[in-house]
This record gives structure tokens, C-alpha cells and sequence, in this order.
């Protein structure tokens, strides 16, 4: 199984009210063996009034519980099918982190590190993170201002 999620999260000021946007989509192949990429869910949230690099990191954990659940209510899961899971921000300081490249000095990111790391065990498999520009990032960005504006949790599937 292989999974494809964008997340972003963002604040108005620094720290200011603050939200998540994650668009998680599935891989699969069809019966003809191409491959078909099919969206599971895409929301966006308010998550208070925070900095933008624990919404980041909180998109991610949202995205992680998210996909934690759908593993466990699928209950015609292949047991032997290793799950993928790619990850796409545009908060390089959030993937550098993830990827062990810088080390984690603020508390509260280092708890909420250690958060996504016990959710990734969780679920299991393969996890990556790639930093992309926030051009390529736009449905997740789009959710986080669509949440901001309406005060809400923005639901779209």
C-alpha cells in the first residue's frame, strides 16, 4: 500500500491563530496493472493560536493518525503488502528535522518529533519526507487558508 500525503500547516503571525491542511491519497493498481492514485480524504483544521512550525509539525501528525486509522479499518488488508508513505512539505526545517539532518533544539518541537516518530511505529513501513515550494504544495496550503477563514474544520471527502 502506498501513500501519497501533502500537508502544510501555517499561522497568522508568529504565533497567531493557526491551522492544518492534509491531502492523503492512495496508490494502487488496477486490474490492468497501471497505476491509479485516488484521493482517501483532504481537510483542513484550526488548531489554535501556535507558531507555523507546530502546524507543520502537527499537519504531519494529523496525516499520520489519519492514515493510522484507515490501515486499521481496513479490514481486508493484505498482512504481507508493506505500507509506503511519502510525505510532502514545504517547511524544509520540518523535513530536515524528520530526516535527521538537523537535530530538534525547541521543546515543543522536540514532543511533537517524538510524536510523529511513535506514530510512524504505529503504522508501520516505509516513511519519507520531501521538501517541495509551496507551488507544489497548494491543496494542502489551500485547506490551511480555507480554515483560517472560515473559523472551522474544513472537511472535503
Amino acid at each position: 500500500m502506498k501513500y501519497i500525503v501533502h500537508t502544510d500547516g501555517g499561522a497568522r503571525g508568529n504565533p497567531g491563530p493557526a491551522a492544518v491542511g492534509v491531502v492523503i491519497e492512495k496508490q494502487q493498481e488496477t486490474r490492468d496493472n497501471k497505476q491509479e492514485t485516488i484521493t482517501l480524504c483532504k481537510f483542513g483544521k484550526r488548531i489554535g493560536e501556535t507558531t507555523n512550525n507546530v502546524a507543520e509539525y502537527t499537519a504531519v501528525i494529523e496525516a499520520l493518525g489519519e492514515i493510522k486509522n484507515q490501515i486499521t479499518n481496513n479490514k481486508h488488508k493484505d498482512k504481507k503488502s508493506m505500507t509506503e508513505i511519502q510525505f510532502y512539505l514545504d517547511s524544509n526545517l520540518v523535513v530536515q528535522q524528520l530526516n535527521g539532518i538537523f537535530k530538534v533544539k525547541d521543546p515543543n518541537l522536540r514532543k511533537l518529533f517524538f510524536d510523529v516518530r511513535m506514530l510512524e511505529h504505529e503504522v508501520g513501513g516505509l516513511v519519507t519526507y520531501t521538501y517541495v515550494p509551496r507551488e507544489q504544495n497548494k491543496r494542502s496550503d489551500y485547506l490551511v487558508n480555507q480554515a483560517l477563514d472560515s473559523r472551522s474544520h474544513v472537511s472535503l471527502l
